[in-house]
């Protein structure tokens, strides 16, 4: 833990336990110390790459879900505009736009669709 997240070892031990020099404890002590510490710790998040916690993850989803059932009572949902940028892309940190393409006719889509299975 120590070679992998150092700073946030130190933060979580003194948050958590108050310990300003975790070294001192001794090798046992503090490894107990350290496999005790929570799952929403910055030791835990840095060591599981995780940017936010599972928590937050799952209000995320929430709160996408709730606005795209709200956005689909809407007439720009008909129209196919302005559907709401998801939250949880925002927490993720991989907020993108999605080109999306519609066709008037099958023959347009079956074109797009060739050109596609052809690797344009």
């Amino acid at each position: 833990m120590e070679a992998l997240a150092p700073d946030e070892l130190v933060c979580d031990m003194a948050e958590t336990y108050h310990v300003l020099d975790w070294r001192a404890l001794g090798l046992p002590l503090a490894a107990t110390l350290a496999g005790g510490l929570r799952e929403t710790s910055r030791t835990c998040m840095a060591l599981n790459h995780a940017p936010i916690t599972t928590d937050t993850l799952l209000l995320g989803a929430m709160a996408d879900s709730l606005q795209l059932l709200v956005w689909l009572k809407t007439k720009d949902s008909q129209h196919g505009r302005n559907r709401p940028a998801p939250v949880l892309d925002t927490l993720l940190g991989t907020a993108r736009r999605r080109k999306v393409t519609g066709f008037a006719t099958a023959a347009e889509f079956e074109a797009a669709k060739a050109e596609i299975l052809k690797g344009g």
